[in-house]
């Protein structure tokens, strides 16, 4: 699905992955569950271009929703990975970053229970660790923020020449807006909230969560 110019939601994916197309090449944000690296490499076919487009890919967080394509989709395409400090610890590890809260019920936290036995992401060695600020040659400029909160070492991406903003699970979306991560979820609920006061500084137009709608016109609808 086209978001602007350059950028694209490929759909059907239980956490959304988002591809940015460039003159030297694709970048990949978050690669799903276990396989879906499938839908993504369709997705970039039907955009007219090959698996070895795809120059980089980008990880948000360690939860298995964004990085369970992650090795298959790297032996396909060669391209360089990145993640913060922390995550690609964990993905080198082949675990989530934190655990999920034992209390409460969520049909999240249970379709995480319910998976873990089943799906596994493959242990693996990021390329290059991203720290806060950092800025990649992407859409003009792609900033790398510290988006802790949701997990230790979450990141968003924002790309202020195109006003949009890829936020991970650090924000979620549905029909009624944008709202902060979800507290069953969330490793730490002042650190998530600090990101969403952080993010609704930036002015983004655009919101790209990893759960739910893309968001356009969003300035003025983050939680205050």
């Amino acid at each position: 699905m086209k978001i602007i110019d350059n950028v694209f939601l490929v759909p059907g994916v239980v956490a959304n992955p988002y591809i940015l197309v460039d003159a030297d090449g694709l970048t990949v944000i978050d690669t799903g569950l276990p396989r879906s690296e499938r839908k993504i490499l369709a997705y970039v076919a039907s955009l007219g271009k090959s698996a070895q487009d795809v120059k980089r890919i980008i990880i948000t967080h360690a939860d298995l929703d964004h990085v369970g394509g992650l090795s298959a989709l790297h032996k396909v395409t060669g391209a360089r990975t990145y993640a913060s400090k922390i995550e690609a610890e964990a993905i080198a590890a082949g675990k989530p970053s934190r655990q999920i809260k034992s209390s409460g019920f969520s049909i999240q936290r249970l379709v995480f229970t319910l998976l873990s036995p089943f799906m596994k992401a493959a242990p693996f060695q990021v390329d290059e660790i991203l720290a806060d600020g950092q800025i990649l040659p992407v859409l003009g400029g792609l900033r790398v923020v510290d988006t802790s909160g949701h997990t230790p070492g979450h990141i968003s991406l924002f790309a202020p020449a195109f006003e949009i903003l890829f936020c991970g699970d650090s924000l979620v979306t549905d029909e009624n807006g944008i709202h902060g991560s979800r507290s069953n979820l969330t490793w730490d609920d002042a650190k998530a909230k600090e990101a969403v006061r952080k993010q609704a500084g930036f002015g983004a137009r655009v919101v790209c969560s990893g759960h739910g709608p893309v968001v356009m016109d969003a300035t003025s609808k983050f939680p205050l």
